[in-house]
């Protein structure tokens, strides 16, 4: 069996491991556009911050690891064109500017996500940098050495914790945002609030609810212009979102209208040989149980191995996702999984939701702090349909309990009496997910 794979990142690693330990027939070549592979750019913002100091050890495989299980990696190479119908790949060896022809029986789609670039006035200049893989991180890093200005466009996940690394840096930074408030896709408004003010009383400039309209400069970027204001900048990072990498395949295999490949729960694409993980898919969203493009390094990996394992016969489903994910801001440990408040509405869902606030353990013990969880809902049938907390103490696992909750379409009235130990160190006896299912009842 012939397994081509594009592109070696989350969803590439997992899918070339797993193929090479199951199929020792197989014969797997990579093709990696890039000169490095498996790199976690979640962990970008914490090296710009110098907290982790090697950006070695962002990286957790490489094409020598791969070697030593049999596979060909090929890098700085990068597919022109692919056929599915006669199975080729159309290669170029960026290194020899020499273009060849491949072949497959299998072939893995890992081509990723890459950012969105709005076709803003002055958006080529130089010092606008993006923020997505190891090259873009050397770029961030060395580019905001010399920088005193750094605006931050893009209040996601990636740009939220760029902020606070510049912050810390000593940089004055403003973040600016189409949207009213930071992380609206993950977290309801009362969770959002607290990371806000921690910034702005860090001195970082909130330019919410603005719209980019241009960047000036001679050159070399100097401003930043909204619909309400103009920003001084030596140095910007575009963080405003990303977009599946799929321009390959487009009248080849089933898409979603932004891109994202339709896969099956056995991760096949609308082609039975072609398989796809990670940022390049849409997948199911169990709150509601559409297809959706939601670019997490969880769902890639899990999607990676899902793929390898039905090479030659069906033998694992992906079961879906929440969209479960964690940021810290600061103090604030910060998580969600499924649905918010906002997001359940925009769906149209007739939801009810709780809010526990409670301090996490008794208050005899030497310290405690508080933790607001807030559980949605469905108001009909009472199954929970997201979960978002936060905390000073890092209390973001029971986020991972409440994932389960809503993979297993549990009830509100089911969490109130679910079996959770108690320990004075850790929690009260009435654990507060109890406590969401008792207040709801």
């Amino acid at each position: 069996m012939k397994v081509v794979v594009i592109g070696c990142t989350h969803a590439g690693t997992a899918a070339i491991v797993n193929t090479a330990q199951l199929y020792k027939d197989a014969e797997i070549t990579v093709y990696e556009r890039n000169d490095n592979i498996s790199f976690l750019s979640c962990g970008i913002a914490l090296h710009v911050a110098d907290v982790v100091k090697d950006p070695k050890g962002l990286f957790y495989s490489s094409p020598e690891a791969l070697a030593n299980l049999g596979v060909n990696t090929k890098m700085k190479h990068d597919v022109l064109n692919v056929d599915v119908k006669n199975k080729t790949v159309t290669v170029k060896d960026l290194a020899k500017d020499e273009v060849f022809e491949d072949t497959y029986d299998k072939l893995i789609v890992t081509t990723g996500s890459w950012p969105i670039m709005p076709p803003i006035e002055g958006i080529k200049q130089e010092n606008i940098v993006l923020c997505k893989n190891y090259d873009h991180a050397k770029q961030v890093i060395e580019k905001a050495k010399t920088a005193e200005n750094i605006v931050v466009v893009g209040a996601g996940y990636i740009g939220v914790e760029l902020v606070e690394a510049f912050e810390i840096l000593g940089k004055k930074v403003t973040l600016i945002d189409a949207q009213d408030r930071i992380l609206p896709k993950y977290l309801d408004p009362e969770f959002t609030e607290p990371a806000e003010k921690s910034f702005v009383d860090k001195g970082v400039k909130m330019a919410l609810g603005e719209l980019v309209q241009s960047f000036k400069g001679n050159g070399k970027v100097e401003a930043v212009v909204t619909d309400k204001g103009t920003y001084a900048a030596d140095m910007v990072v575009l963080c405003i979102g990303f977009k599946p990498n799929t321009d390959l395949f487009k009248g080849q295999l089933e898409m979603l209208p932004n891109g994202a490949l339709v896969i099956d729960e056995y991760m096949q694409t609308s082609e039975p040989d072609v398989f796809a993980a990670g940022d390049s898919c849409a997948v199911i969203y169990n709150p509601t149980g559409e297809r959706r493009y939601i670019p997490l390094a969880t769902n890639a990996v899990r999607m990676g191995t899902i793929a390898a394992k039905n090479l030659k016969e069906k033998t694992a489903k992906y079961i879906g996702t929440q969209g479960t994910s964690g940021i810290k801001i600061y103090e604030h440990n910060i998580a969600s999984t499924g649905l918010t408040e906002l997001t359940a509405k925009e769906a149209g869902l007739e939801i009810e939701t709780v809010t526990v606030k409670d301090n996490w353990r008794p208050e005899f013990m030497p310290t405690y702090s508080e933790v607001t969880l807030k559980v949605v809902y469905d108001k009909n049938n009472r199954v929970v349909l997201g979960a978002q907390l936060v905390s000073d103490e890092d209390l973001t696992q029971s986020i991972n309990t409440m994932s389960v909750v809503i993979q297993n379409k549990m009830t509100i009235d089911e969490l109130a009496y679910v079996d959770f130990f108690f320990q004075p160190h850790y929690n009260k006896p009435w654990n507060f997910l109890n406590q969401a299912g008792l207040q709801a009842k």
